[in-house]
């Protein structure tokens, strides 16, 4: 275990020296792939600021209103019928959408219930175990420029179900 520790204060600067090493005895200039590299990303980031901004208003507003209270009050039966505590039911809902909301409603769950409550245990493997479908999809697929998605969502859609379930089952709630 020591030696992990070891490795792992050591990994990122062996890779660097590695990559820039590779570069040099390969005759790249290095210094300049890394500010095309740069560039590139700026150039992304600015492509996927609006979907960025669109997804934090959109989920600032479902909070606000009370369209999520209103949602999870819907959806809380059937939560509990699979064992699920409805508590958590607006932080599932939620990371579908963006992580640091979701984040930020687990924080709440650590506050009201503490993180070695039941409800905390799950809310951290639940946001291990799910993703961050439509944020996931509008990025990549922009970036991409797909267009025919396929199956994807019903795909995304049925792994954040099993993770849900195996995030129950972990935490020993079945």
């Amino acid at each position: 275990m020591e030696f992990l520790y070891y490795l792992s204060d050591y990994i990122m600067p062996i890779l660097i020296l590695y990559i820039v090493g590779f570069g040099l005895l390969m005759k790249v200039s290095v210094y300049d792939e890394f500010v095309k590299g740069a560039e590139e990303g700026f150039r992304v980031v600015l492509n996927i600021l609006p979907t960025l901004i669109g997804l934090m208003v959109g989920i600032g507003m479902l909070r606000a209103s009370g369209a999520l209270d209103y949602l999870s009050a819907a959806i809380a039966p059937a939560a509990e019928v699979l064992h699920f505590p409805p508590e958590l039911v607006p932080l599932t809902i939620v990371r579908m959408f963006s992580s640091s909301a979701a984040t930020s409603l687990a924080l709440d769950v650590f506050r009201e219930y503490g993180p070695d409550s039941y409800l905390g245990r799950l809310a951290s493997i639940l946001m291990s175990c799910t993703e961050t479908i439509f944020y996931t999809m509008s990025v990549y697929y922009m970036t991409a420029k797909v267009t025919r998605t396929r199956y994807t969502l019903a795909g995304a859609l049925l792994a954040t179900l099993a993770g849900i379930i195996m995030s129950v089952i972990l935490a020993g709630g079945v």
